[in-house]
C-alpha cells in the first residue's frame, strides 16, 4: 500500500470533482432541452423558467391556445440555439472527464475547451437569429397589423460573446502550451 501524499489527495479530489462536474453537466444538457419542451407543453408550470416562453407571455400568447403544428414548430425553433449550447455542454462534459483521468494539460483537453467557446458563441448568435423567427411564428395567425417580429441584442449577448471569445483564446493558448510541453519532453 502506498502512502497518501498531499499531492495525491489533491489529485484525487480534483478527479472526483471533475467526475461530479461531468455528471452535472450531462444533467444540465438534458434538463435544459426538456425544460424548453415542457415549458411549451405545460406553460403554467414552467414558463417562469424558460426565456422563450416568457417572450410568448409578453406577446400575449397562451401556448396552450396554439394549434399543435404551431406548438411543434415553436418547440423546434426555440430548440435550435439550445442544441448549439447542448453541444458545448457535451464538450464541457468531455473536458471534465479528461480532467478526471488526470489529463489536465493535453491537446485534446484544449480542443474540448475551444469547442465550448465556439458553441457558446453559436448559442448566442442562433438565439439572436431565432428570436425574431419565433416571434413571427407565434404571431403569424394574428390579423395583418398585429403580427410582430421581436429583435433583441443586448448586454447579455455581448458579455456571452466576449466570454466565448475569451474561452476560445484560452483554449488556443493551452493547446499551444501543451504542444511546447510535448516538444520539451522530447528533449529531456
Amino acid at each position: 500500500m502506498t502512502a497518501s501524499t498531499p499531492q495525491n489527495l489533491k489529485q484525487d479530489r480534483i478527479a472526483r470533482t471533475s467526475q461530479h462536474m461531468a455528471g452535472i453537466t450531462m444533467l444540465m444538457l438534458v434538463g435544459m432541452l426538456a425544460l424548453n419542451v415542457f415549458s411549451w407543453i405545460f406553460p403554467e408550470k414552467f414558463s417562469s423558467l424558460a426565456e422563450f416562453t416568457r417572450s410568448a407571455t409578453l406577446l400575449d400568447i397562451d401556448p396552450a391556445s396554439l394549434p399543435h403544428w404551431q406548438l411543434a414548430g415553436i418547440m423546434v425553433i426555440t430548440s435550435i440555439p439550445l442544441l448549439a449550447l447542448a453541444y458545448g455542454l457535451f464538450q464541457l462534459r468531455a473536458l471534465f472527464q479528461r480532467y478526471a483521468q488526470g489529463e489536465y494539460f493535453s491537446p485534446l483537453a484544449a480542443i474540448h475547451l475551444g469547442r465550448v467557446g465556439y458553441s457558446v458563441a453559436w448559442w448566442v448568435l442562433l438565439g439572436v437569429l431565432c428570436q425574431p423567427l419565433s416571434s413571427a411564428w407565434l404571431t403569424m395567425m394574428r390579423p395583418v397589423g398585429h403580427r410582430l417580429i421581436n429583435v433583441a441584442f443586448g448586454s447579455n449577448e455581448v458579455v456571452c460573446l466576449f466570454m466565448a471569445a475569451s474561452i476560445t483564446v484560452i483554449a488556443r493558448i493551452l493547446q499551444r502550451a501543451s504542444e511546447v510541453d510535448a516538444e520539451n519532453r522530447q528533449f529531456v
